[in-house]
């Protein structure tokens, strides 16, 4: 029996957004945010340009799908594992839907069977210290929120935290005082404490005092022109901007594809180049497994360098290679979540 058209894609999505995702799943407000973000864009994709998208039906067919993982790559210009992050979103609404309407078991079977596509391997790119050093001194030759990005900068070199961790530091999330450190809140809400230097702490020292911040006041520490929280999308404008300027006097950094994670990937390999052992790292950066962090022993250039240097040659002279309502607009109340 053909399921009633009754239920829209806006009241499914209030049961997965306010009650599945958060309340059973328990999931983060980052994966939420995530997920918010992959079905708005299917949203849209779906209704067209001038469609109504309160009225969408849940009655979606596995080619309007694939026609919309199509459009990612094609029109979108995203790249595979963004394409199989946006289905991972798709997959899990549907799980939820078929749980809850055995009606539509059938439909969400048939979305469940869209495979994920295989991704090659980059090279991850990172940050030597010199460049790191060159970025730096970019940012102190500038003017206006320099307090602010040399603080930002200089703990996301020092403790390699994700973005998301960094914009979501407080002000009481830091201890500025021997010996000193920072509270950070990684994926799974796991908390974990990292040193930092005492430079580090003195360029933070100085953005509280800027702000004339309290010691006991508990504010968002790093604030955007608005005097709102920071987002994940301004600490990479604020990374772009100072590595351009950089570039001039440094032109290695114009070869690479930097970003913020790149940070992350940075104080990982100095500290491999520094003696510690993968399973500190691993705990540094918040990893689950240390599998996670032995990555960077492949991109660890001057390690194989030196195993190179060590290694007699084979052969002499070759080359080595708020709840919605139906008066509501649905776009509006998911970037409310």
């Amino acid at each position: 029996m053909k399921p009633p058209q009754t239920l829209t894609l806006a009241l499914a999505l209030q049961g997965f957004f306010t009650d599945y995702l958060p309340q059973q799943r328990a999931l983060s407000r980052h994966t939420l945010q995530s997920y918010r973000d992959s079905l708005k864009l299917l949203l849209h994709f779906t209704a067209g340009k001038n469609g109504d998208l309160n009225r969408l039906t849940v009655e979606l067919d596995v080619a309007r799908i694939n026609a919309f993982l199509c459009s990612l790559e094609t029109t979108r210009r995203n790249r595979v594992s963004t394409r199989n992050v946006r289905l991972s979103a798709i997959h899990s609404f549907f799980r939820y839907l078929g749980g809850r309407c055995p009606e539509y078991l059938e439909q969400a079977g048939r979305i469940l069977s869209i495979p994920f596509k295989r991704t090659g391997s980059r090279e991850i790119e990172h940050f030597q210290a010199d460049e790191i050093q060159a970025v730096m001194k970019a940012v102190e030759s500038g003017r206006g929120n320099e307090v602010r990005d040399l603080a930002l900068l200089g703990l996301m070199f020092n403790t390699g935290a994700r973005v998301s961790e960094i914009v979501g530091l407080q002000s009481t999330d830091l201890h500025l005082v021997a010996p000193h450190t920072v509270l950070l809140r990684g994926k799974g809400r796991k908390e974990r404490t990292c040193p930092i230097w005492p430079e580090t702490a003195n360029l933070l020292q100085r953005l509280l005092e800027r702000r004339g911040v309290p010691p006991a006041q508990s504010v968002p520490l790093f604030l955007n022109d608005r005097g709102s929280r920071l987002t994940r999308f301004g600490v990479r404008l604020i990374l772009n901007k100072h590595v351009q300027k950089a570039a001039r006097q440094h032109p290695s950094l114009k070869r690479k594809r930097l970003h913020p994670h790149s940070v992350r990937h940075s104080t990982a390999v100095h500290l491999l180049r520094s003696g510690v052992d993968l399973s500190t790292i691993a705990h540094w950066l918040g990893h689950v497994s240390v599998n996670t962090t032995n990555k960077y022993l492949a991109i660890d250039l001057e390690a194989k360098q030196a195993a190179l240097a060590k290694a007699k040659p084979l052969l002499k002279g070759s080359r080595q290679p708020r709840k919605w309502s139906e008066n509501r607009n649905l776009i509006a109340w998911l970037e409310a979540l």
